[in-house]
């Protein structure tokens, strides 16, 4: 090879970068679709009803919490656990899709909720696990408190919850407390769920007249959330308490 090749060679410009720049974006997507879809996902917190361990309301910024997919395929979700679950068709009756009408608009929404910038169209909720199969859950005993299998829970992160007052307003007095529901054993695969928010939570108690009791298939959760991760002054981790005391 003469000199004047290996010269121009060793000139020869490197690739542009806006000619390099659709292959970094669509390694990005592509690695932002596996990570959504194996990994984790972010969630943004809609609603009241795990307040005030997450905190949401109606035209307020609520916390966007990141939610592991690893962790159930080596094990089932514990009582404690928060966890993000596609509702169960009866819970689906106040579900509004948030995709447009428009076909292009809603294609591109479709293309953004696969690489996890724009919410999936489904009935994604966020509650507590506070039973699973086989154990029987109802509420209260006399202080007010939700039994499993007869034993008290210790919930430190309920704030707000229905008046129970010692023989005034309880499950036995003429005039019930909100916070009593009977007895429900829980399928076998299925989990007992209920927010943090006792009082402004449609959970397992809302739909225990359905098909399954209220209960939540276990095939139904997406994940455990362990992270609030914005706003930033929210950031922080989710603590799974032990609130059996198993």
């Amino acid at each position: 090879m003469s000199e004047d090749e290996n010269t121009k060679r060793r000139e020869k410009k490197p690739r542009s970068f806006w000619r390099e720049l659709p292959i970094l974006i669509l390694v990005a997507l592509v690695l932002s679709f596996l990570l959504q879809t194996f990994i984790a996902r972010v969630y943004l917190i809609p609603s009241e009803s795990m307040e005030p361990t997450l905190h949401g309301c109606a035209g307020c910024t609520g916390d966007r919490i990141v939610v592991e997919k690893i962790g159930y395929h080596f094990g089932d979700p514990q009582p404690g656990d928060v966890v993000v679950f596609r509702g169960p068709e009866s819970w689906n009756s106040e579900f509004v899709s948030t995709r447009s009408s428009n076909a292009v608009i809603r294609g591109a929404q479709e293309v953004g909720s696969l690489i996890g910038v724009v919410a999936p169209d489904e009935n994604d909720l966020v509650k507590r696990v506070i039973a699973t199969g086989g154990q029987t859950v109802e509420c209260c005993d006399e202080q007010g408190r939700v039994l499993v299998d007869g034993k008290p829970l210790d919930e430190p992160y309920i704030q707000m919850d229905f008046p129970f007052t010692p023989g005034v307003l309880t499950c036995d007095t003429e005039l019930k407390s909100g916070r009593c529901f009977s007895a429900v054993t829980v399928p076998e695969g299925n989990l007992w769920v209920m927010g943090d928010n006792r009082s402004n939570s449609a959970d397992s108690r809302f739909h225990v007249t359905d098909e399954l009791m209220g209960t939540v298939p276990v095939d139904n959760v997406i994940g455990k959330a362990f992270l609030i991760a914005l706003p930033p002054s929210r950031f922080g981790t989710l603590d799974s308490p032990d609130i059996q005391g198993q």
